[in-house]
């Protein structure tokens, strides 16, 4: 029986637990900073590619029992039209047998913690990890309680700003804001004073001189909305220039501050009942919260000796690629797959997956910054040409647009069906 200790109990942290006890003879301890479920984060969206996987895994059919399953898109004007409207996964739906699912964050995080538990799989929290060692047998992880662990390998899933990247994998790699953010929140229907609002399917998006606005359901009985505003932000700097976090805390603080009168102001000229009900929206919020986004390096260290980096802590995605999540469970299968064989070194199964995994996600994560340039900030000239050229591809053209949806061969992807055994004997 092999041992593994993962950083991170959020969804990857417990997909790959979950995946490994059912197809590995590794016995995985969860260990999570947070002293209890994290509740950051309103809702996810995760599209067919990694739908198929969560099927697999068999949580699925209870996600899809809490979340929204409609996977159009519908674009409209600020003055009020509709410029079109489009299945996000196309053919991919077909293809992979799923659409599209939007759930809140706390929901998919109790499904997982419901399938770890069932699975007997130990989750500690209230843990920060402060050092890791290595010897040519093991690997030790130590906690700012004293705890000390020892098993036959750590993966780190602890997201972008990940501690086991700093601490061991690769220390140097810092993140880097990418210039985008987005405020959103979690709204209840019945609180929305407008008709629209109990009638929506799907995601419902309007772009303004300002940046992308948008609003969806996000739960199987249509109750609650989750709406975002993604634009560009320039990032504050400290006294001389420098990226402080103080500074950001600042901004943050500031926007949440002013964002009513933000968006007020961007919808002044809108009209027709889509505009009206995004301002019903916006009075009926009572909470917000504002999304820094940040991106890694290409060609950031995914693993050292007995360590790996999965999900955001390697190749974190841009939100507006939509496959954040999705990317992160690609991993986890993956990775299982190639440590089945317990005759295969460590060492030869993490680059064999790094061989596999980075021309996608890097792809990947080109193809979400292309998504996000469409979200700048505009001229009135500006946007009427990009309202022009979106009713334009929805109405006469077929195929994936730029910054709204993705190839149908990104969706369509099975990391199961991929061969491994070249990039294994390439690893050697």
């Amino acid at each position: 029986m092999r041992t593994a200790i993962i950083i991170g109990g959020g969804p990857s942290g417990l997909i790959t637990a979950l995946r490994l006890h059912q197809t590995t003879n590794i016995k995985c301890k969860i260990y999570e900073i947070r002293s209890a479920p994290t509740t950051l984060g309103g809702a996810i969206g995760i599209p067919c590619n990694g739908l198929r996987l969560l099927d697999r895994l068999g949580v699925f059919q209870a996600m899809s029992e809490r979340g929204n399953n409609e996977p159009t898109m519908t674009l409209h004007s600020l003055a009020g039209a509709v410029l079109g409207k489009r299945d996000m996964v196309g053919d991919a739906g077909i293809a992979t047998g799923h659409g599209y699912l939007r759930i809140r964050r706390t929901d998919l995080l109790d499904v997982l913690l419901q399938a770890a538990e069932a699975a007997a799989i130990p989750l500690y929290f209230d843990k920060s990890i402060t050092s890791i060692t290595e010897t040519a047998d093991y690997v030790t992880a130590t906690f700012a309680d004293g705890t000390v662990e020892t098993a036959d390998m750590l993966i780190g899933c602890d997201g972008i700003h990940s501690a086991v990247r700093r601490l061991h994998v690769d220390p140097p790699q810092e993140p880097h804001y990418t210039g985008y953010a987005a405020l959103g929140s979690m709204v209840a229907t019945q609180n929305v004073a407008h008709e629209y609002a109990q009638h929506l399917a799907g995601i419902h998006g309007v772009f303004t001189t300002k940046g992308m606005l948008a609003v969806m359901p996000c739960s199987a009985a249509k109750d609650q909305l989750l709406w975002f505003f993604s634009r560009a932000v320039s990032r504050p700097t400290a006294d001389g220039g420098n990226d402080s976090r103080d500074g950001w805390d600042v901004q943050r603080a500031e926007e949440v501050a002013n964002f009513k009168t933000e968006l007020t102001d961007v919808l002044k000229d809108g009209n027709g009942s889509f505009v009206e009900m995004l301002r019903s929206v916006v009075d009926a919020t009572q909470t917000v919260s504002f999304y820094p986004v940040f991106k890694l390096d290409e060609g950031v260290n995914w693993h050292r000796g007995r360590c790996i980096i999965l999900g955001d802590a390697a190749h974190a995605m841009s939100p507006s690629s939509g496959q954040g999540t999705s990317m992160a469970i690609e991993d986890v299968f993956l990775l299982s797959r190639l440590l089945q064989d317990a005759a295969t070194p460590l060492e030869v199964a993490f680059q064999a997956f790094v061989n596999i995994r980075r021309p996608r996600v890097e792809e990947l994560g080109r193809l979400g910054l292309q998504n996000a340039s469409i979200r700048q900030s505009s001229s009135v000239l500006g946007l009427k040409l990009k309202e022009w050229a979106l009713w334009v591809h929805f109405n006469f053209l077929s195929g994936w647009f730029r910054g709204v949806t993705l190839p149908e061969r990104v969706l369509s992807y099975d990391i199961d069906a991929v061969d491994t055994k070249q990039a294994v004997d390439a690893a050697r």
